[in-house]
């Protein structure tokens, strides 16, 4: 039986400057994830890759309503906040998914 689908994640792949780490968090803390949680994302998971050949950062937000995720790739604010995490961070990818609960790739 398929895991029921309980909303949509946004999942983000990438590998965080070291010369820009304290820029980094100041920026996702303070900016980066208020804003997506403003607009109706809450954040679900953070993991770094300790060991092997993953990306360094995966961060995954949540949400009920497709329509929600939807406004959210398409608004001016998207565009703007990316554009500063991709001054501090290399080989930056999202991508959305159904949202079964859980550790997802």
């Amino acid at each position: 039986m398929a895991d029921k689908i309980l909303g949509f994640k946004l999942m983000l792949t990438y590998e965080i400057r070291e010369e820009l780490l304290h820029d980094y968090y100041q920026f996702v803390m303070g900016e980066y994830v208020p804003t997506l949680q403003s607009m109706g994302l809450q954040i679900s998971e953070v993991w770094q890759t300790a060991y092997g050949n993953g990306p360094n950062r995966l961060m995954g937000f949540v949400c009920e309503e497709q329509a929600t995720i939807t406004a959210v790739l398409a608004s001016e604010n998207w565009v703007t906040l990316n554009q500063q995490l991709e001054k501090l961070v290399t080989d930056f990818n999202y991508k959305v998914i159904p949202y079964r609960g859980g550790f997802q790739l």
